[in-house]
């Protein structure tokens, strides 16, 4: 009966271990995705901006077409450059989350 009794507690206590390894996974994966979307809203909020200054200060209409164009692409190659990035971070966080689980499953095994 004791041996059982500590069983289950070794059992407890590798278990909550595993749950604290997927959180602190989790807390830190989860910061680099938060600072990572911090700093690309404040740079295409930067960009976006100064693609405003420009466009008001074109002279003609070719030139204010030219500068939109020029930002709609700049644009959109950044959103997808920035979506990439954060679908391989979401990737790892899922990866790092799990791993601890794993290994408390092949040791089961």
């Amino acid at each position: 009966m004791m041996k059982t009794f500590e069983d289950l507690q070794q059992t407890s206590k590798e278990n909550m271990d595993t749950a604290i390894k997927s959180f602190g996974a989790l807390s830190k994966t989860g910061q680099a995705i938060a600072v990572e979307m911090a700093d690309y809203s404040k740079k295409a909020f930067e960009d976006g901006t100064a693609a405003i200054e420009k466009l008001f200060g074109a002279k003609s209409f070719d030139k204010a077409i030219e500068v939109q164009t020029a930002y709609a692409k700049t644009a959109y190659e950044g959103f997808v450059a920035e979506a990439t990035k954060i679908s391989e971070l979401y990737a790892d966080f899922a990866k790092e989350a799990f791993k601890p689980f794993e290994t408390a499953v092949a040791k089961a095994k």
